[in-house]
C-alpha cells in the first residue's frame, strides 16, 4: 500500500525525496544481522536494530531530535517507505534510540554504518581505492557546561553526592554529619554567584577540597558498600582532588587541604591539558586551545572524503560502463566521506594521520593520493606513507626554522653539503664537521653533526653561521631517506604546479562546513568520546546520502542565494559587457 502511494505520489517529474530515493537505489543499507552482537537472541522481541540505525542517519539528515524522529516515523509516509513499515505501524517510544546508542557503543560497533554504507557504494562502483582523498579537523564542543577551577570542584563533589544519593538515599545520613553540606550543594555550583573576593574564593575552594576528601575517605572506609566507589561521579570526584589538591601538614601537625598551584607560581604543580579532567559528567572532553584567542572544552573531528578533479578520467569512464550510467552523471561523482575520527580536544593532528590510513586500508580504500595540511604531516610520515600504504602524502611541510633561514642571511641547512656515506658535513667555508651522533628526539630517529671549535672559533664568518654561546655550528639531520624526502618536498611546494595541484585540498573545509549547517556537528549531541564518535560516524553517513541524493537527481549540492543587490550589479555588468 506505502509503496503503491510513493509510486503514485513521484511517478511523474516530481522527484521523490531522499528517503525514498536511498531505498530505491540502495535497498536494505542495514541488516539486523549486522548488528545482533549488541542484542539478545532471548527475550521480548523489540525494534529492529537495521532500522533504528536507518532511523538515526535519517535524524541527522533532517537534524532532529529524538522525539522528532519517532514523531517523524509515525507521521512520514517516505520514512515508512524507506524502512519498510506498514501504513498503521504505531512507531516507538523516543527512548529506544537513546537505548540502541548505548548499545553499539556498548559492543563496539560504532563504525558499523559507515562500513555498511562504504561496502554496499564500493560494489556499485563509486567508492574504491586509488584516486584522491582529503582530510581536515575542526573542534567540538562538549555538552557540558564550562567550569573554571572553583567551579569545577564544587560540582565534583555535589555530583558525587547527587550519585550516592540516588544509588543509597540513606548513607549520607548514615555515614556523614558535616555541617553547611546542604545549603552548599543544594543547587548546581555555577547557578549562584561566586564570591568576588579573592580570600572567600580561597576559603570556599580549602572547603571544596576538605569536603571531598572527607566523601572519599568514607566511600573508601571498610563499612561502606564497595560498589559505592565504582560509582563514576565518585571516580570524577577522585581524579579532580588529585588533580587540584594536596594535601600538607602545617607548622601544628595538623593535616591541611590546599589547592595546587603551577609550577611557575612556585606550586606543586597541575596535571597536563591531555589528562586534566573539566566536568564530572563529561569526563573524555578537554580544554584546548587554537591559536592565541580561541578556546574550547570538548573534542576533535577528523573528516576524510573523496576528492575528484575532470582530469580524473578513466575511472569516471570505469564507473559509468559498470552501472551503465550517462556519463554526464559519472563524469562528476560525487566526493564521499570515506572516514571520520574522534578524538579529544589536546590529541595533535600529526597523531591522527596514520590512524587514518590504517581505517582506509581496513575498508580498502587507500588512496593513491592523500591531501592534508601541513599539521598532519612530517618528514616521517611522509615517507612512511609510501613506504607503508603505497600513497603520496601531499602537504606543504614546514620550512627550515634555524635563525639563519628565518633571517634569510647567513648559512642555513642547505647550505651544507651531507656526505652520507663517510657520515661528513662539509660547511660553506670548507671545514668538515668533528662528530656524526645518531640519537633519539621526540620519539624519533635523528642525527647530530657538529663541528669543532677550533674550525669554527677562527671563521671569519661565523658570525653568519652559528650564534652559539660554545662558538660553534650544529645541526640536527634526519634518517637519510627522510632528510632527502624532506628537501625534495620543501623545493617542490615552492612551484606553481605543486600550489595549484594543492588547491584540491580547500574542498573539505566545505564539508566541515556542510556537517556543522546540516547535522550540528559543531556541538556534541551526547556525553562520552564514545557516543561523541557515534554521533560523527552517523552524520558521515548522513551527508554521504545527501551527496548521493543530490547527485541522482542532477542537482547542485549546495545553492546560494543571491541577494537583490548582487543581482543588480550582476545586470549591470552584462549591460557593460
Amino acid at each position: 500500500m506505502i509503496a503503491a502511494a510513493i509510486r503514485s505520489m513521484y511517478s511523474g517529474k516530481r522527484q521523490p525525496p531522499l528517503p525514498v530515493r536511498v531505498r530505491d537505489e540502495l535497498g536494505e543499507l542495514f541488516a539486523d544481522a549486522e548488528f545482533a552482537a549488541a542484542f539478545a537472541v532471548e527475550g521480548k522481541p523489540g525494534w529492529s536494530p537495521g532500522r533504528l540505525a536507518l532511523i538515526t542517519v535519517l535524524q541527522r539528515v533532517e537534524n532532529l531530535t529524538d522525539r522528532q524522529a519517532a514523531e517523524t516515523v509515525r507521521a512520514d509516509l517516505s520514512w515508512k517507505y524507506v524502512l519498510g513499515l506498514a501504513l498503521d505501524d504505531p512507531g516507538f517510544d523516543a527512548s529506544v534510540l537513546s537505548e540502541f546508542r548505548t548499545r553499539v557503543v556498548a559492543h563496539g560497533l560504532e563504525e558499523k554504518a559507515l562500513d555498511l554504507l562504504l561496502a554496499k557504494l564500493a560494489g556499485k562502483g563509486l567508492i574504491g581505492a586509488g584516486g584522491k582523498m582529503r582530510t581536515d579537523s575542526t573542534h567540538v564542543i562538549s555538552a557540558v557546561r564550562d567550569l573554571n577551577r572553583l567551579e569545577l570542584a564544587g560540582e565534583c563533589v555535589r555530583a558525587a553526592l547527587e550519585a550516592i544519593s540516588a544509588a543509597d538515599p540513606g548513607w549520607i545520613s548514615r555515614v556523614l554529619e558535616l555541617p553547611g553540606w546542604a545549603e552548599r550543594y543544594r543547587a548546581r555550583i555555577d547557578s549562584w554567584r561566586l564570591p568576588s573576593s579573592q580570600t572567600r574564593r580561597e576559603e570556599l575552594a580549602r572547603a571544596y577540597g576538605a569536603d571531598g576528601y572527607a566523601l572519599v575517605e568514607a566511600v573508601y572506609a571498610p563499612f561502606s558498600p564497595l560498589w559505592l566507589r565504582n560509582l563514576p561521579a565518585v571516580q570524577a570526584l577522585r581524579v579532580m582532588l588529585i588533580q587540584n589538591y594536596v594535601r600538607v601538614t602545617d607548622r601544628k601537625g595538623r593535616e591541611v587541604v590546599k589547592r595546587r598551584r603551577p609550577l611557575e607560581d612556585g606550586g606543586e604543580g597541575l596535571p597536563p591539558g591531555r589528562s586534566r579532567l573539566t566536568s564530572p559528567y563529561d569526563t573524555d572532553a578537554r580544554w584546548a586551545a587554537k591559536g592565541d584567542d580561541f578556546f574550547w572544552n570538548g573534542y576533535k573531528v577528523h573528516i576524510s572524503e573523496t576528492c575528484h578533479t575532470t582530469n580524473d578520467v578513466d575511472t569516471v569512464d570505469e564507473a559509468a560502463e559498470r552501472e551503465n550510467i550517462s556519463l554526464g552523471q559519472a563524469i562528476a561523482p560525487p566526493n564521499l566521506i570515506t572516514n571520520v575520527a574522534t578524538t579529544d580536544a589536546t590529541v595533535p593532528d600529526v597523531t591522527m594521520t596514520e590512524k587514518v590510513h590504517q581505517h582506509l586500508r581496513r575498508r580498502g580504500l587507500l588512496p593513491r593520493e592523500h591531501y592534508v595540511d601541513s599539521g598532519y604531516a612530517s618528514a616521517e610520515l611522509i615517507v612512511g606513507a609510501g613506504e607503508v600504504y603505497g600513497l603520496t602524502l601531499v602537504t606543504p611541510v614546514l620550512l627550515d626554522h634555524s635563525p639563519q633561514a628565518r633571517a634569510q642571511s647567513g648559512y642555513d641547512r642547505t647550505s651544507f653539503t651531507v656526505d652520507w656515506a663517510n657520515q661528513q658535513v662539509t660547511c660553506p667555508r670548507g671545514q668538515t664537521s668533528a662528530s656524526w651522533s645518531p640519537c633519539r628526539q621526540r620519539g624519533s630517529d635523528a642525527i647530530v653533526v657538529t663541528f669543532s671549535t677550533t674550525s669554527c672559533r677562527p671563521c671569519p664568518v661565523r658570525a653568519l653561521c652559528t650564534t652559539s654561546s660554545r662558538e660553534r655550528r650544529q645541526l640536527t639531520l634526519h634518517p637519510r631517506p627522510i632528510e632527502q624526502a624532506l628537501q625534495a618536498a620543501r623545493a617542490e611546494q615552492t612551484s606553481r604546479q605543486w600550489q595549484d595541484k594543492y588547491k584540491i585540498r580547500a574542498g573539505v573545509e566545505g564539508t566541515v562546513r556542510q556537517a556543522i549547517a546540516v547535522t550540528g556537528l559543531r556541538r556534541a549531541r551526547y556525553r562520552g568520546i564514545a557516543k561523541v564518535h557515534l554521533e560523527h560516524v552517523f552524520s558521515a553517513v548522513a551527508l554521504n546520502l545527501i551527496r548521493l541524493d543530490a547527485w541522482w537527481n542532477n542537482q547542485p549540492l549546495d545553492r546560494g542565494r543571491t541577494s537583490h543587490l548582487a543581482r543588480l550589479e550582476l545586470a549591470e555588468l552584462a549591460l557593460t559587457a
